[in-house]
């Protein structure tokens, strides 16, 4: 839930073909090809670690992976030398939103291994992307692509999206039917509830989605039980903020004081200010015994969770935001003076010493709640809610990483999180894993993870459906990346700065020249 900018109406920066990246994912050349990653330790979360093996890959696809005595390299092989190495399923990000300030989203998922992405709200850049990927004239990930936002009436987005390219409002159950189905004509992976949409549409949304075969997500309502939501066969539930009320021992008056809370159209900013004490008194009041209770229930039911911890470590601790790192370089000036122009103007003012502690508390609370998550068995998603403030496509998601294990799960769950569980809930039995017949979108470390999770930025090369991004390509990706961000911006943009993600709702303003 943060504050992000979207120049409207084109994207800017430099495509992939200006860098130097586009074709060869899907030539006939690189689909002949056969590949044989020789004593490697392969490691996902079917099979755990296993030490010296070979994996063949010839174009999108494991041939065979095995112990080396099993698996022989043929004679018309390349070999890469795994001794020392650690190869991993690609990793997804399962929650993200196109900015479209830069133009190098792609690729910078790439190069960090990130082989599949999901779009939580319909996107001009992410569709375009996603057709130059498909057509092979652009090397990035795997996109899932969903429908705009469905809100009720007021919606938190009226009168700050303007042209209806990002949301949906809907007053009562026959408006939210119409929704879904123009949605799901429009092509849309999935469709994506929001927070005002009542009690009545929200069960219209779930029952057309069931009927047109179309899965929904998102944001439980303010309305809605987050037990009934996920019964009624919501797929996956984004960000940590509406469970709170559900494992409450004051849930009931919480309840009924959330839904007495007065909020107009366009009011994201009374939104977010009149809810938060609620959610705090919802985190305090957490009822350990009936936490569990509602998450095994959710469990059985299937619901996955995308917690987006690095989302709520940002919002939650701004004071902590490092203006100086090292992976910035790969971000225009437009952006980094965005993001710092947020941090002073939108997240730091106002911030007492007792807000700071209350958050930092809160904070703290988010990580046990996803480790109880996690012990009760509902499937966890890793996600970042990319366009947020100091979020980076690519290296956030292994933030998000080392955040589920300082949470408390064991890095294979963390990398389960990121690989077998988005998999699984894609329907794409054949990703997350390293067997004969996956898809070879594959992550190949100079360090393990099982050791230290944070290895999993050791990245030596990735694989992209057939595309072997070597040493070699991936520093000359890294330095295109970084020429294409010292590039002067045209001085066509329209920046309208948001506090939130699409997900959330937004406060205009002017970004500074």
């Amino acid at each position: 839930m943060q504050r992000r900018t979207i120049l409207t109406g084109t994207t800017f920066g430099v495509a992939g073909a200006a860098l130097g990246l586009s074709a060869g994912a899907s030539s006939g050349a690189a689909a002949r090809r056969l590949i044989a990653i020789r004593g490697v330790t392969v490691i996902d979360a079917v099979g755990g670690s296993r030490r010296g093996c070979t994996v063949l890959i010839r174009g999108d696809r494991i041939l065979d992976a095995g112990p080396a005595p099993r698996v022989p390299v043929p004679h018309d092989a390349t070999v890469l030398d795994g001794a020392g190495k650690y190869l991993i399923p690609g990793l997804a990000d399962m929650h993200t939103h196109a900015v479209g300030i830069d133009d190098t989203d792609p690729e910078l998922y790439v190069v960090n291994g990130v082989t599949t992405t999901r779009q939580m709200s319909g996107s001009g850049p992410a569709s375009t992307w996603q057709r130059q990927i498909v057509a092979g004239t652009r090397l990035g990930p795997q996109w899932s692509i969903g429908s705009r936002i469905i809100d009720g009436a007021p919606s938190l987005w009226d009168g700050l999206d303007v042209d209806g390219s990002v949301h949906v409002s809907v007053a009562n159950p026959a408006q939210a039917r119409s929704a879904v189905q123009q949605e799901h004509a429009a092509g849309a992976a999935f469709i994506k509830t929001y927070t005002r949409l009542s009690r009545e549409s929200f069960l219209a949304v779930a029952d057309e989605s069931a009927k047109l075969g179309l899965p929904f997500l998102g944001h439980v309502p303010d309305f809605v039980a987050l037990t009934d939501a996920s019964d009624r066969g919501m797929r996956t539930v984004e960000h940590l903020f509406e469970v709170w009320y559900a494992t409450s021992s004051e849930e009931d008056r919480l309840r009924r004081a959330v839904a007495a809370v007065p909020i107009g159209p366009g009011d994201y900013n009374g939104w977010f200010t009149k809810m938060h004490p609620y959610e705090y008194a919802a985190a305090r009041s957490y009822d350990r015994r009936k936490a569990m209770r509602v998450f095994h229930r959710i469990a059985r039911n299937g619901t996955f969770f995308t917690p987006t911890l690095v989302l709520h470590e940002t919002n939650d601790m701004p004071e902590q935001i490092r203006r100086q790192d090292s992976r910035y370089r790969y971000f225009s000036a437009d952006m980094i003076g965005y993001w710092d122009w947020a941090l002073d103007n939108l997240y730091l003012p106002g911030r007492t010493q007792a807000a700071v502690t209350k958050s930092q508390e809160l904070f703290q609370r988010r990580l046990e709640l996803t480790a109880d998550l996690a012990e009760a068995g509902v499937p966890l998603m890793t996600g970042t809610d990319l366009g947020t403030t100091y979020l980076m496509p690519g290296f956030s998601l292994h933030d998000e990483l080392a955040l589920l294990v300082r949470a408390g799960l064991k890095p294979i769950d963390a990398l389960a999180a990121a690989t077998l569980n988005p998999a699984r809930y894609l329907g794409r039995y054949d990703q997350g894993v390293i067997t004969r017949g996956a898809f070879a979108d594959l992550v190949l470390l100079d360090a393990g993870p099982l050791h230290d999770i944070r290895n999993t930025t050791r990245i030596d090369s990735v694989f992209v459906r057939g595309s072997h991004i070597d040493p070699s390509r991936r520093r000359q990706m890294l330095a295109d990346i970084e020429a294409a961000a010292e590039r002067p911006k045209p001085a066509t943009a329209v920046p309208v700065a948001f506090r939130g993600c699409p997900c959330h709702g937004t406060v205009r303003s002017g970004l500074p020249a």
